[in-house]
């Protein structure tokens, strides 16, 4: 799918004066916030950004503010992952 976006010639003026891919720019924010509302996972981020990592992925996130929940009982079940693993 492709998408357009249409805006006024001094606010794109404005906006590439700013620096770095206009096109780019729109799709991190827009899945930034999609990812926010639960609408996108760290899967799909990684095929829509073209990341190779989970700390690529994790990186793109803290840049944008977005954080994700982190549970007492996540730390439990990753605790409990490690202790079987040996760790």
């Amino acid at each position: 799918m492709e998408l357009t976006v249409q805006m006024p010639d001094d606010v794109a003026q404005r906006l590439s004066a700013a620096g770095g891919d206009s096109s780019r720019r729109a799709l991190e924010a827009l899945v930034a916030e999609e990812f926010k509302q639960g609408h996108l996972t760290k899967p799909d981020l990684r095929r829509l950004l073209g990341c190779e990592t989970s700390d690529q992925i994790d990186s793109f996130l803290k840049a944008h503010d977005v954080w994700i929940d982190y549970t007492v009982e996540d730390l439990e079940r990753e605790r409990a992952g490690l202790r079987r693993l040996g760790f």
